[in-house]
């Protein structure tokens, strides 16, 4: 089917794509706001937790230092909890959709 053909507007209306919609924005919220928060807290701690993130931990890598480099594992962790929902879930119920279409139950 081209993409002249596909009514975009059924789709949209389609109550399928009306959960995955909701479901996938639901989710990215959530991790959008998990990420920001847990990016935020590496300035405040440094900011009004300088006793804390100046604990030595071994020789020169302090507790400030962990939490930094952490944000690299958070970010990564983000990314990899996003990819095994996006291949489990959400591309499940987008090629359900895309069938639908192909069978001409969306017009």
């Amino acid at each position: 089917m081209s993409n002249q053909s596909v009514n975009w507007a059924a789709i949209d209306a389609n109550p399928k794509f009306q959960v995955l919609h909701r479901k996938k924005t639901t989710f990215l919220w959530g991790l959008m706001i998990f990420s920001t928060v847990y990016y935020f807290l590496l300035p405040i701690g440094a900011a009004y937790f300088q006793d804390l993130f100046k604990i030595k931990v071994w020789g020169a890598v302090n507790v400030g230092l962990l939490f930094a480099l952490s944000e690299f594992v958070v970010a990564w962790g983000i990314a990899f909890i996003y990819s095994r929902k996006a291949n489990t879930e959400f591309d499940a119920m987008a090629q359900e959709i895309i069938n639908d279409v192909n069978n001409g139950s969306i017009k």
